[in-house]
């Protein structure tokens, strides 16, 4: 599956478990440690645990392996690597302290919306 596809999926998934405020970010021209950034809010602890839990599963059903995994703790950010796709499910005060679209402003950035 290439990253671009794989990318739409996750952030699919991760609509599933109505996580908010989802982006992708295109990072092939702009560096060589990934292809796409997934970045996503919850509410709660709960609610960071429930996506990336559904992003697990739904990843492993397919075969897919999440190759590291950090975060999941705390579940303030937790930080999913599939080498070619990284994760990021935020809660929201978090994700603005780190302000990673900012950090990577140079990458084309795709809201994704649940249809």
């Amino acid at each position: 599956m290439e990253s671009k596809e794989l990318a739409k999926l996750i952030a699919d998934y991760s609509l599933e478990k109505k996580a908010e405020d989802v982006v992708l970010l295109n990072l092939k021209d702009v560096t060589t440690i990934t292809d796409y950034f997934i970045i996503c809010s919850a509410d709660s602890d709960v609610q960071v645990k429930a996506i990336t839990d559904n992003i697990i599963g739904r990843l492993k059903e397919q075969k897919i392996k999440v190759w590291h995994t950090e975060g999941y703790q705390s579940l303030k950010w937790v930080l999913l690597d599939l080498v070619d796709v990284v994760v990021h499910v935020f809660q929201p005060e978090t994700r603005d302290f780190f302000g990673l679209e900012k950090l990577w402003g140079d990458a084309e950035i795709t809201k994704v919306e649940d249809l």
